[in-house]
């Protein structure tokens, strides 16, 4: 594989400069989430909060098909799971803060996952062992998501509720059982873009669920890096299949690549949260 580092490393200083957009002003939200949690134990919400939150519950329900002819009665969306979202969506509004919790954990469950398999990536020869920036770059990926998590984690604890800081209960088994089979790069490739999906829709979906604007805030700029992460590695699975590692370049020759290049990154010009995880999945029992 032909790379050249210097762009590499631009790349990497790029993707750094994002995250430290996404993570900028924690410090200040971690006070202000602090003040939520002591505020909502004595002041009522203004009618207009109510409202505006009550019609983003509706929004994610007709989305959800939980309102009828959507994806809970196409069958896609399993009853326990649709049972469980219009729980969370119809109570009371200022009971709130434990559903922003729910969120921020199987947020953590999944960044914490995150972590574990890009730590076990970079433990296969062909990528402890192949190109230095490439190695960097993993690395560089997997600290990303381990900020990520603490930012999360930070994001519950002042909001009252318990961290979560075990892997997320329906991805672990599936990246155990993958482990395994992990026998070439588009295998790991692969792998990462599937838990990258899965972070990002679940941000997606989680957006229009918060009572707390600057929880919300992080999390859609969290959800940006994910992207980036998950543009990335699309746009690399669909060039390694043509096995000529030339094309995995940087700087590339354009007029060299199949034309699946060009939009394996973003397939869809608007993503929809079809691989969201629900609220509950990874809050803390």
């Amino acid at each position: 594989m032909q790379l050249d580092d210097r762009q590499l490393t631009v790349l990497i200083d790029e993707s750094q400069d994002m995250q430290a957009d996404a993570l900028r002003g924690l410090d200040d939200n971690l006070a202000d989430l602090r003040d939520l949690r002591a505020d909502r134990g004595h002041t009522p919400a203004e009618p207009e909060e109510v409202e505006a939150l009550l019609e983003s519950r509706r929004g994610v329900l007709r989305r959800l098909g939980l309102t009828g002819g959507g994806l809970a009665t196409r069958g896609l969306i399993g009853g326990g799971i649709a049972a469980a979202l219009v729980s969370a969506l119809t109570k009371p509004v200022f009971a709130d803060s434990s559903l922003d919790v729910m969120m921020l954990q199987t947020a953590s469950s999944l960044e914490h996952l995150a972590v574990a398999t890009y730590g076990a990536a970079l433990t296969l020869p062909f990528i402890s062992g192949g190109n230095a920036v490439v190695k960097t770059f993993a690395m560089t990926t997997m600290d990303q998501h381990n900020q990520h998590k603490m930012a999360f984690q930070a994001q519950t604890t002042a909001l009252g509720g318990k961290v979560q800081d075990s892997d997320n209960p329906k991805y672990a088994p599936i990246v155990a059982q993958a482990k395994p089979g992990l026998k070439a790069p588009l295998d790991v490739v692969m792998l990462a873009a599937t838990l990258e999906t899965v972070a990002r829709d679940t941000y997606l979906a989680d957006l229009s669920m918060f009572s707390d604007k600057k929880s919300q805030m992080i999390m859609a700029t969290v959800m940006g890096v994910e992207t980036q992460h998950l543009a990335t590695l699309l746009a690399v699975a669909a060039l390694l299949p043509a096995n000529d590692p030339t094309l995995i370049a940087i700087p590339v020759d354009a007029t060299k690549l199949p034309a699946a290049a060009g939009s394996a990154g973003f397939p869809d010009a608007i993503p929809s949260a079809t691989k969201a995880s629900p609220p509950q999945e990874g809050a803390v029992q």
